[in-house]
């Protein structure tokens, strides 16, 4: 079996509807550009928000490509960055992309885990950087070159490529902000397969270390807007004003889901708000 069959096969891109996919983000197929690509990035980025809603329900499908598609078009609703990747990348090489998946590190090096995913993309003699599932994601593709920076709609990023790594280059994605630039992850060249994403997701997902399994986080961008909201409170960021910050109740539990994008059976809102004041016990400072 050739090199590429097999690249496809053990990432299953065929268990991927493209038509339900590209009919959910509202974008029709199109030959692979740099346009077509920055457009499916904001489509993607828009349509489907970041949310941890199973991890805390303690009932994640996992994140191969069948349970994502079902979760994310069929479901109608988020998840988290290997979820969103996942379904990014498959979408892409379905359109006819040169695809690589890449693992991250949140924050600085040697503090925390590879538990971020995304997806770079070879075009035109140049690799992009797509993030697609981070709580602050990317709107659209940033050339993966260090120093490149891009204003997406008034939000700044910037990559930096460092040589520090035993394992190779690293690039880290940072973002304008206090009037400074502050790293929000920094990625790694190694090749990934699938059972990485099984392991990262099981930290992520299970590991009492993980914030994830400890308190709701769902974020969403709007246009020129982008809001989350956990137990510390719903957070309102516009590009050039001052971020707003309100406290979350949790009787505003189900409108902020609603609001978010995300439609859940009673029971399962009913369980997020009961189990509301124990986390915003805990995010609480001591």
């Amino acid at each position: 079996m050739a090199g590429d069959e097999m690249d496809e096969n053990r990432w299953h891109i065929d268990d991927l509807d493209l038509d339900a996919y590209l009919r959910r983000v509202g974008v029709e197929a199109q030959s692979p550009s740099q346009a077509a690509l920055g457009e499916l990035h904001t489509a993607h980025v828009r349509t489907f928000p970041f949310e941890n809603v199973d991890v805390i329900l303690r009932q994640h499908p996992g994140v191969e490509l069948s349970a994502v598609t079902t979760k994310f078009i069929d479901h109608q609703r988020g998840g988290y960055c290997f979820e969103h990747s996942t379904l990014f990348a498959a979408a892409l090489e379905r359109l006819g992309y040169d695809v690589e998946r890449h693992l991250g590190r949140v924050g600085e090096l040697g503090v925390n885990g590879r538990t971020h995913m995304v997806v770079v993309v070879a075009l035109d003699g140049r690799r992009y950087l797509c993030d697609p599932g981070f709580g602050m994601s990317l709107l659209r593709p940033i050339p993966l070159e260090d120093g490149a920076e891009d204003d997406q709609d008034g939000w700044r990023y910037r990559v930096r490529r460092s040589d520090t790594s035993a394992a190779g280059a690293t690039w880290q994605l940072q973002r304008h902000r206090d009037d400074e630039w502050q790293l929000m992850h920094t990625t790694d060249e190694l090749p990934v397969h699938p059972v990485d994403l099984v392991m990262g997701h099981h930290f992520t997902s299970a590991h009492p270390r993980s914030h994830f399994t400890r308190e709701l986080t769902v974020a969403r961008h709007g246009l020129g807007r982008h809001t989350t909201f956990s137990p510390a409170g719903l957070t309102v960021r516009v590009p050039g004003q001052a971020t707003e910050r309100h406290p979350v109740e949790a009787a505003d539990v189900p409108g902020l889901l609603r609001d978010h994008g995300i439609e859940l059976p009673d029971d399962q809102v009913q369980r997020l708000v009961e189990m509301w004041p124990a986390m915003v016990a805990a995010a609480e400072p001591d």
